[in-house]
């Protein structure tokens, strides 16, 4: 009997073998033990989602990513918020940035009305619209040939803002390309009616280097240039309305296309 007994009380007082429990959600064995065990990543994880479970009140998935979710940071949902709206407002459309351009060069006379912030403003609205230029490599295309008519430069010898109003052109200034012949013409309407011819030199698909050959006063007597009449345009932007060229001096040009079939003198 004392060996009975003492047996029962030995069998009493044995450690219980480890109890093993379900996740109620994953189903993944869980182990209740007394003394403390080293943490493992797969029990971390175990306890996260038991945590994120009941923490939500129900199980399942979809109480998990809510709970995950509802406890993202404001701070950090705020800022990719404004992340992705201003890369989308960063990527304008084009059309949009050609209206804020023309809109903004309509009341500044071609330039000659323009303050340094009207210049600083222009030039960033200029540079966007370059960004999404669709003409990569616009001398080899038809697209530039024609009569453009100029409505904006930032160049002095064109607008002459030193000389009395009445002297500088108050009529509609051209300039004219032709790609196939590699020629150019700039043509000033009221009162003088100047002109000037040009040999064009591709420098590369975008940039040429520019030969003034004559200059035609009053659109009458041709006189020749001379040798050092020479420069440098960039096409920075194309379309079949609207183009935008830079000089080698920093001067800013934009025109429009005012009539495709025009032909350039030889």
């Amino acid at each position: 009997m004392m060996l009975k007994s003492q047996a029962h009380s030995m069998n009493t007082n044995s450690p219980k073998p480890l109890q093993k429990n379900k996740c109620a959600l994953w189903g993944v064995p869980t182990q209740q033990s007394l003394g403390p065990t080293k943490p493992t990543l797969l029990g971390i994880l175990k306890n996260l989602s038991t945590t994120f479970i009941w923490k939500d009140g129900f199980g399942g998935p979809h109480g998990l990513i809510r709970t995950m979710l509802r406890d993202v940071s404001s701070k950090w949902a705020l800022m990719s918020y404004t992340a992705l709206f201003s890369f989308l407002e960063k990527r304008k459309d084009k059309e949009v940035v050609k209206r804020e351009l023309l809109a903004a060069i309509q009341p500044l006379d071609r330039g000659a009305q323009a303050t340094a912030d009207d210049l600083a403003n222009i030039d960033k609205i200029a540079r966007e619209l370059e960004s999404l230029n669709p003409t990569k490599e616009p001398l080899k295309l038809s697209l530039l040939n024609g009569k453009w008519r100029l409505v904006y430069t930032t160049s002095e010898s064109v607008l002459r803002k030193q000389w009395p109003k009445i002297l500088r052109p108050n009529g509609p200034i051209y300039q004219a390309i032709n790609t196939d012949t590699l020629r150019a013409q700039n043509l000033e309407t009221w009162p003088f009616f100047n002109q000037v011819t040009a040999n064009l030199s591709p420098l590369t698909a975008k940039k040429v280097a520019v030969n003034f050959d004559y200059f035609k006063i009053g659109g009458l007597i041709s006189v020749k240039m001379p040798e050092r009449a020479r420069g440098e345009l960039e096409i920075t932007y194309l379309d079949d309305e609207v183009r935008v060229s830079r000089g080698d001096k920093g001067s800013l040009f934009v025109l429009l296309m005012d009539d495709p079939t025009y032909r350039v003198p030889t």
